[in-house]
């Protein structure tokens, strides 16, 4: 009889290390994992902002400022609703210096779209011009954020509620209690 020999340790010594340099590489790259909010509805304001920051660009680069103003007057009080969630949101987080922090967020975006727009060059205004036509013939207001969810427009250089914690449950003791530091 012929004895069996044992499979040489080394391949089985490299499937960990080959595991690990993988995970680190998707660790390492925003392009496979973008970091989220904690809160999926405060994910979901970033998301429309985003949007709408995205067809602010489209429209100041392709000269489409009069569609950019129907998708406004369409979703006037969806956009203006999200725009006080999304103040909020930096209030919250921020304290004093939220409004500072919302200007920076917005110029940032903006930046990173119109960066996008700059590297596609001749090709952006006919590859991106649909998507006026695309959110002008959603359904209505409640499709708007769902739609926004699926270009994944934060991916760009720009994240949502980067570096920010996760929001602070309210204490149960009454406001005046909570501003004094005493229970009574």
């Amino acid at each position: 009889m012929t004895e069996s020999k044992p499979r040489p340790k080394r391949r089985l010594a490299a499937a960990p290390a080959a595991l690990l340099l993988g995970a680190a590489l998707l660790q390492a790259s925003p392009a496979f994992a973008v970091p989220r909010c904690t809160a999926e509805s405060d994910q979901s304001v970033f998301e429309l902002e985003a949007l709408k920051t995205e067809l602010m660009v489209v429209a100041t680069t392709c000269k489409q400022e009069d569609r950019y103003n129907a998708f406004v007057q369409r979703y006037q009080p969806t956009l203006a609703q999200n725009g006080r969630a999304f103040g909020q949101y930096f209030s919250r987080v921020h304290g004093r210096a939220g409004q500072r922090q919302n200007d920076i967020f917005i110029t940032n975006l903006a930046n990173a779209r119109s960066t996008e727009a700059h590297k596609l060059g001749s090709d952006y205004c006919p590859r991106n011009s649909g998507l006026f036509a695309e959110v002008m013939s959603l359904t209505g207001p409640s499709d708007l954020a769902p739609y926004a969810a699926g270009k994944d427009l934060l991916a760009s250089g720009v994240t949502a509620c980067e570096g920010a914690p996760a929001p602070r449950p309210a204490a149960s003791r009454p406001a005046a209690a909570r501003r004094t530091g005493s229970a009574r």
